[in-house]
């Protein structure tokens, strides 16, 4: 039996001798690796925090203590040793275990985390909770250094030191560098910070000389100017943290040793690991960005199976063909480069990409004061990121009227990564921003002339929402506000983006049924005044919107809206589309079919509204 097969909780880690240790994490790594080639995932980040995680959990007991990830993505190792490992073969897998923290999944996980940068102030949100609550539980959070390019990791940092809150952060620095201490002297003093000794040694002066407290404030300052002269400032000590490190990531004693001194401290402490991210894997060591979110691969060569052109690949191509006719034009991305499709306008047009870190909401604040000073900026982003941004598109686009294109990726549904980046509610929030304009692509060709339509023919601000993957068998390109696909009487089908192809299947087989449907395909979803939909119901009488979108501000509302306001009376209403909008991973089509927006719930429901029977073809 190997050591992985023994190990289903923190308590197992804790019994193993230094040997097993290293056996174990050499063990996680393949277990990692095979099972990830299988199912897909995220692969280089997880391999670079193995040594972090089982070092973690031979001091804390998660079942009790709370470990909080930041995104998330690099909690797989955390996972496998806390009794998922026979499961973890159903990863990102319909009804299977998530690929991010879940607490209804494990009492072991203790948040949810799909977004960057929030781990800091939810762990100093629950060590609050533990004080004013009088209970008895740690708290330890794990931050990347991308996290860092987000401002919400600041708030949270600057918070924690002034709260005097006993609680753990541990930055897991596996690409940037804090400049390292220089100088024997400072060699010499981190030394003995780190040692165990010495921070006895500082709780036993403390305790000694709190009977003569000017004596210990007089020490403590003089100790403090000391180290001021030797040792440079870090930012996270400026703040109020207690620093340190930085310690190898890849070290299980090194790192079990540091997190004890950093627990013992009580207090809020940053404890500074250096990884690298695919560690163990020689491709995912070569390319970390590669293999940062796969699809299955050969686990012995990386070799990743060919994946078809998405709209994402397009957006980059066609900004590009703009951007040489046009030297206004600029990208932005928030360190989604490749995700975006924008690498190739970051390569053919440097000096007009920028890219600001995990930084939503500076990105459209950067990006209003670009357009207000004549640029025409274009900000690729995934639709679950853009809404932590949406007080600054109203705040610093919209009440301006700026020229800000949002190139909207990811909207609808994701799949795998499940319901931290389903794209489901950017319909909603985009049509509260005063003076927006979205619009909806379901074809490559649609994407290129509506983006065209964006940068040339809008004033103000302009949403071009499009799918992860690619193009269906709708192929033409209509760039109205309406467009009437195929014409009906019975019944009226209302579509927008690429569900465009689950309309026309369902009207495929509607007319086996003998229902002639009226397909209307909306291209522009507001403004919209929804006149051809409006025409059509009148003919009609029936309307079946489908969405592949939350049901809160979703495009169905707003048509009964324009019925209501035009006076127009409709015989059978349904508005087919993802409700609350918390959606579990699965593949797209799966969860079309399980929620009943696919072509199949589309014949049933149209069915039905018609008053006929299903006849089984």
């Amino acid at each position: 039996m190997s050591i992985l097969e023994t190990i289903n909780s923190s308590a197992d880690i804790k019994t193993l001798s230094r040997a097993e240790l290293h056996e174990l994490c050499a063990e996680l790594r393949r277990f990692e690796i095979e099972s990830i080639a299988r199912t897909g995932g995220h692969l280089a980040s997880n391999l670079g925090a193995v040594e972090l995680t089982v070092a973690i959990h031979r001091v804390y007991d998660t079942s009790r203590d709370r470990l909080i990830f930041d995104v998330g993505h690099q909690s797989y190792t955390h996972k496998i040793i806390t009794g998922r490992q026979d499961a973890f073969h159903t990863l990102r897998q319909r009804g299977g275990i998530s690929g991010f923290p879940k607490p209804n999944e494990s009492g072991d996980d203790a948040f949810i985390a799909g977004h960057a940068s929030t781990s800091v102030a939810a762990a100093l949100g629950m060590a609050r909770a533990r004080t004013l609550q009088n209970e008895d539980y740690d708290v330890v959070a794990v931050i990347g250094d991308g996290a860092l390019t987000g401002g919400l990791a600041y708030e949270g940092l600057c918070n924690a030191a002034a709260s005097e809150e006993p609680v753990v952060i541990i930055l897991n620095d596996n690409n940037m560098s804090i400049s390292e201490n220089v100088g024997g002297m400072a060699r010499m003093l981190q030394f003995l910070r780190m040692r165990p000794g010495y921070i006895n040694f500082k709780k036993w002066f403390r305790s000694v000389s709190s009977h003569t407290q000017h004596i210990y404030e007089f020490v403590h300052r003089t100790k403090e100017k000391l180290k001021s002269w030797i040792l440079p400032s870090n930012v996270f000590s400026d703040m109020g943290l207690y620093y340190l490190g930085p310690v190898d990531g890849h070290d299980v004693e090194k790192l079990e040793n540091a997190i004890r001194l950093a627990k013992d401290l009580e207090r809020p402490v940053l404890l500074h690991v250096l990884t690298r991210k695919g560690k163990g894997c020689p491709y995912a060591e070569a390319h970390p960005d590669k293999y940062h979110g796969v699809g299955p691969f050969d686990a012995a060569t990386g070799e990743l199976a060919p994946a078809g052109t998405c709209f994402s690949d397009k957006v980059g191509e066609y900004l590009c063909q703009y951007a040489e006719h046009d030297a206004r034009i600029v990208v932005i991305t928030a360190a989604m480069a490749g995700g975006t499709g924008t690498e190739c306008f970051a390569a053919k047009f440097p000096k007009r990409f920028f890219d600001v870190g995990i930084a939503e909401g500076s990105a459209v604040t950067m990006a209003g004061a670009m357009a207000k000073q004549g640029l025409v900026p274009v900000f690729a982003v995934y639709s679950s990121f853009l809404q932590r941004s949406l007080d600054m598109m109203i705040h610093d686009v919209a009440l301006l009227n700026l020229h800000v294109v949002f190139c909207v990726d990811r909207a609808g549904l994701v799949g795998s990564d499940g319901e931290t980046h389903q794209g489901l509610f950017d319909i909603s929030y985009l049509g509260s921003v005063p003076g927006m304009t979205v619009l909806a692509p379901g074809s490559f060709d649609e994407l290129r002339e509506m983006i065209g339509y964006a940068l040339h023919s809008v004033s103000g601000p302009v949403a071009v929402r499009y799918p992860r993957g690619g193009e269906g068998r709708y192929t033409d390109c209509h760039i109205c506000a309406e467009s009437v696909l195929r014409e009906g009487g019975d019944i009226t089908v209302v579509c927008c983006g690429t569900m465009v192809n689950e309309a026309l299947d369902a009207a495929d087989k509607l007319a086996v049924q003998g229902i002639s449907a009226e397909v209307v395909k909306l291209g522009i979803l507001f403004p919209n005044t929804y006149e051809q939909c409006l025409a059509s119901l009148k003919k009609t009488g029936r309307l079946l919107a489908v969405e592949e979108v939350c049901a809160a501000g979703c495009i169905g509302r707003r048509i009964l809206e324009a019925c209501a306001e035009s006076d127009l009376h409709l015989n059978a209403v349904s508005l087919l589309n993802l409700g609350d909008g918390i959606i579990p991973h699965g593949t797209v089509p799966e969860l079309r079919h399980d929620y009943g927006i696919d072509a199949d719930a589309i014949l049933r429901c149209a069915t039905e509204l018609c008053g006929r029977d299903m006849v089984e073809s």
